[in-house]
Order: C-alpha cells, then sequence, then structure tokens
C-alpha cells in the first residue's frame, strides 16, 4: 500500500471543485437590481453530495499529514449527517478504516451509504443523544 502522505486520491482532488452558477430568474423575482449578481455554489455536486466534504477532507488531511492516521489507526466520529459519509468516502479512497457513531433512528439510505464505502457503523440510542 502507497503512504497516505505520498499521494492524494482523485476523490480528494475534486472536492471543493464544484461549479458556480448564476441566478438570473430569482434575482429577477424578488426585484434584485441588474447590477447585483446572485451566484450559487453547487456544493451537492461534491463527490460526497455535500458541502461537508470540504471540513472533512480538511480534518483528514490534517491527521494525515501530522501522523494521527496511520496505517493501523482508525478514524471515529459520532455523526447522523453528511459528514460521516465524507469520512467514509475518503476512508475508502486512503484505504483506512471508519467507524461511524451513527443514531439508531438514522435513515437506512443513509447507512447503506456508510457501508458501501466500508465504514462499521456502531447504533446509538436515538433519544439519549
Amino acid at each position: 500500500m502507497l503512504s497516505m502522505k505520498s499521494y492524494t486520491p482523485a476523490v480528494a482532488l475534486a472536492i471543493g471543485q464544484t461549479t458556480c452558477l448564476r441566478i438570473h430568474r430569482f434575482a429577477e423575482r424578488f426585484g434584485v437590481p441588474d447590477e447585483v449578481e446572485i451566484w450559487l455554489k453547487m456544493e451537492w455536486a461534491n463527490p460526497g453530495g455535500s458541502v461537508k466534504d470540504r471540513p472533512a477532507l480538511a480534518i483528514v488531511e490534517s491527521a494525515i499529514s501530522t501522523g494521527s492516521i496511520t496505517e493501523g489507526k482508525t478514524l471515529i466520529d459520532s455523526t447522523s449527517g453528511n459528514t460521516g459519509i465524507s469520512y467514509a468516502m475518503l476512508g475508502a479512497a486512503w484505504g483506512f478504516p471508519v467507524e461511524i457513531v451513527l443514531p439508531g433512528s438514522a435513515s437506512e439510505e443513509r447507512k447503506r451509504i456508510l457501508r458501501i464505502f466500508g465504514a462499521r457503523i456502531i447504533e446509538s440510542d436515538p433519544l439519549e443523544g
């Protein structure tokens, strides 16, 4: 296996490379003057489908560069959201294990996505926080 520090997977390079889209009709509909432009950054176009790919990538890159994530170590996080999917995706790309503590009430779709990326899911009681 390559050293995690020696390369960056393509999926990580794609994070943040999302398109900007000018919104014309929204501005017209709400009476925004013509000299004001409204642009939308299409963060849902990140590989993990969320703006949460950005902070997850920053955390993973920092952990790799400081040696906090190395071969034999596992990234563990408690989340019910998209950050866990981002961690799982990055773990699959770099080759480190990911465990996500997830409320038992999380959707089956979310659990399937995490498992597809190879994350281990630890379900917590949703009523206990």
